[in-house]
């Protein structure tokens, strides 16, 4: 029998784990600190209207206003577009409430779930591969913020940005640097005043922005004579086969957006006063916010078309064409809000909790912040976004799709092989039920790997890094649905792997009752 059979029939019967730690409880471990030890129940505060305005403040911002307005570039109408964008979104509510329940359940956040699959060490590996492609997409949602500063410095001060010089190595001016940091501290700022910020932020964030979504759609109801244009717009498609290839790719591209958060959920969840709360917050939260932005995104661009001749998707660009420079600096200013609110929540929480992980007894919640924020920067965020290729953006929704398998091994471990029963105390243990072998589990890695290898040839296709032609049409397929097919694959090799070894089950006694962390 090997050591990760033996590590798994170990049961232990007090709430310090095993016992191997010579009467100390949790705290005491190398793989525990404050930041990472379930929240009690008496401290799970976040209710029904806290998880929604924290996936309102997530969802409205520039990134669903382009997307939205990517559609109707490509063609279709408003209507078109705005069911592609509320499917997208309503069929990713479902990992998003799977993975959120063990968060909610036991108070644990997204690395030391991911201990109760991968191991209490191997667990790094995946965190990492989520916290990493978040720092990078912070370095660019922070240039976003910054960007908008500098227009409105422009707007202020009335400087000509077209004689900007640009600094050596940099690439950019001083203007737009300084910019850059301003928007860079802001962020950091509200990490360093702890989660209870992050949650006050979204919760003022939210309604203030949700106003402004209306004050764009007035605007544009104004200048364009009552949206005629936008309702006679006709979808360019000539046949439905058409629209539903485009469709397709919308949908794809909704869920490579929020696959991330799909992975890191339990980070909020774990706050959350129920499972009701977490569940119908996060439903109402994300499809009808985003919906509702999108279908802003959508109005407006189409009717840029008739007020300035042209369709302008860019909102920042959109802002500054406005006639009123009170009008201009109100509606970028409301465009750093809520360009602040998307970047705090899904690309700082997340690597913070993840880079603690690392080494628990060194790194808490706020530094494993100010690392992202490091490398945020060190990254060179503004390069990739000017990329006229696109080829760093891709690669990143690539890469993020290529997380589907850490999902789908996360989901089978916790509801199918586990019963929705974890030894959380074990979790912070590395001689528990969770260390298997040398703190690794080689069947989920094992899983892991089946799940990413059918989805290499496609991704190293799309980036052309190999000849397209090289790559049987095939792989192109299953990379167009990556997240999805990614998922489903480990999800599935993953229990047969459990189920084919000599394993004879973990044991399904209740460990949150000896702690206190009794579940929702």
């Amino acid at each position: 029998m090997n050591r990760e059979i033996q590590k798994a029939e170990i049961s232990p019967n007090s709430p310090v784990g095993t016992g191997n730690d010579n009467g100390q409880g949790i705290n005491k471990s190398f793989l525990y600190n404050k930041d990472l030890a379930p929240i009690p129940p008496e401290k799970r505060t976040w209710t029904l209207w806290n998880i929604s305005a924290l996936w309102a403040g997530m969802a409205i911002g520039i990134p669903t206003y382009t997307i939205a307005s990517s559609l109707i570039l490509q063609g279709m109408n408003w209507k078109q577009a705005m069911f592609t964008l509320f499917l997208g979104n309503a069929i990713m509510v479902i990992p998003l409430t799977l993975n959120a329940h063990p968060g909610t359940k036991y108070g644990i956040p997204f690395p030391i779930l991911l201990r109760a699959s991968f191991g209490v060490i191997g667990a790094n590996i995946p965190a990492m591969m989520r916290g990493l492609v978040a720092c990078c997409w912070f370095g660019i949602q922070t240039w976003i913020g910054g960007t908008v500063i500098y227009a409105v410095a422009v707007m202020l001060i009335g400087f000509d940005p077209a004689a900007k010089i640009n600094l050596p190595i940099l690439g950019i001016s001083v203007g737009q640097f300084t910019c850059f940091l301003i928007f860079w501290a802001m962020n950091i700022a509200v990490i360093l005043k702890g989660i209870n910020c992050v949650k006050w932020l979204e919760n003022l964030s939210a309604p203030y922005l949700l106003i402004l979504g209306l004050g764009l759609l007035v605007w544009a109801y104004g200048a364009s004579e009552g949206f005629v244009s936008v309702w006679n717009q006709k979808s360019k498609f000539q046949s439905f086969s058409e629209l539903f290839d485009v469709s397709l790719l919308g949908v794809t591209a909704i869920i490579g957006f929020w696959s991330t958060l799909a992975l890191n959920i339990p980070d909020f969840s774990r706050y959350a006063r129920s499972q009701t709360d977490q569940i119908v917050g996060q439903s109402l939260g994300l499809p009808p916010a985003f919906t509702f932005y999108a279908f802003v995104g959508i109005i407006v661009t189409s009717a840029t078309a008739s007020i300035f001749g042209r369709e302008i998707a860019d909102p920042i660009e959109l802002m500054t064409q406005l006639d009123s420079p009170v009008l201009v600096v109100f509606a970028l200013v409301s465009l750093s809000i809520a360009t602040l609110s998307t970047n705090i929540a899904a690309n700082v929480v997340s690597p913070s909790n993840d880079f603690s992980n690392l080494w628990p007894r060194r790194i808490s919640f706020k530094m494993g912040g100010v690392i992202t924020g490091i490398l945020g920067i060190l990254i060179f965020p503004w390069k990739f976004y000017s990329d006229p290729t696109g080829s760093f953006i891709f690669f990143l929704v690539g890469y993020s799709a290529l997380l589907g398998p850490i999902g789908g091994i996360m989901v089978a471990d916790y509801f199918v092989y586990r019963k929705m029963q974890l030894n959380v105390p074990d979790l912070y243990h590395n001689e528990g039920e969770y260390a298997y072998t040398n703190g690794f589990s080689y069947l989920a890695f094992a899983s892991l790997l089946i799940g990413v290898i059918p989805n290499v040839p496609g991704f190293l296709a799309e980036l052309n890094w190999v000849p397209p032609e090289m790559i049987p049409e095939i792989f192109k397929s299953i990379f167009r649905f990556a997240w999805m097919s990614g998922f489903a694959i480990s999800f599935l090799a993953y229990l047969m792997a459990r189920w084919l070894s000599t394993w004879k089950g973990t044991p399904r006694s209740n460990p949150t009752a000896n702690l206190g962390y009794s579940a929702k």
